[in-house]
């Protein structure tokens, strides 16, 4: 009994140990916000250049946790986004298979974010045979994203943008108006506003589209 109260205090300490700290999850998500949303271009690329580096590093150091494959995925994809360039396209590929590897550890995790980024991928990268772009796919994941987070401002405002880029801008407006109204995330009114202020965004691209 006392052996195996020995290797059960044991297993419990190794958890402790690997636990990731919220904090730094929560460092990585801000670093996020404000390189995408609250930094001059001509600084961007230096900024998720770090940021990129820092994801990589929590991966390192968790490899058995979903959340940071997750957010090093994000960064990748949206650095690939937003500074373009000949590296852009391994960027996306890394940020699927690491999508893939977090959704075996676990689907669930981030509220859905590992079909939300998929799904984003999915429509937004070019298709075969320069990349791996694919309509079909792309809405099976964003309706999966929907299922699991079905009030969330970035399921919502995907899945409309996906609606957009599919000359679908009645129904792309349902679903932006359900992003406008999702409730604050915890921790994360930089990303919210940011957020929002793309919702409003595609709400008047979709609206001069039914003009």
């Amino acid at each position: 009994m006392k052996k195996l109260l020995f290797v059960v205090f044991l297993s419990l300490a190794g958890a402790l140990v690997q636990a990731m700290p919220a904090e730094e999850l929560a460092e990585i998500q801000h670093d996020w916000a404000v390189a995408n949303y609250n930094t001059p271009e001509d600084g961007q690329e230096k900024a998720f250049e770090k940021l990129v580096a820092k994801a990589r590093d929590l991966v390192k150091r968790y490899p058995d946790e979903a959340a940071p494959k997750v957010w090093l995925a994000i960064s990748l994809s949206t650095d690939a986004g937003v500074n373009g360039g000949f590296g852009a396209l391994g960027k996306v590929k890394e940020a699927k298979k690491l999508l893939e590897a977090a959704e075996k550890i676990d689907p669930q995790v981030l509220n859905g974010s590992i079909y939300t980024s998929l799904g984003s991928l999915y429509y937004q990268v070019p298709g075969w045979p320069i990349a791996f772009g694919n309509d079909d796919k792309a809405e099976q994941y964003l309706k999966k994203a929907l299922q699991i987070n079905p009030q969330g401002i970035d399921s919502n405002y995907f899945y409309a943008d996906f609606l957009l880029e599919q000359d679908q801008p009645k129904k792309a407006l349902k679903y932006l108006e359900k992003a406008l109204a999702a409730p604050p995330r915890p921790g994360r009114p930089l990303a919210d506003k940011g957020r929002r202020q793309e919702v409003q965004q595609a709400m008047a691209r979709a609206r001069n589209m039914l003009d």
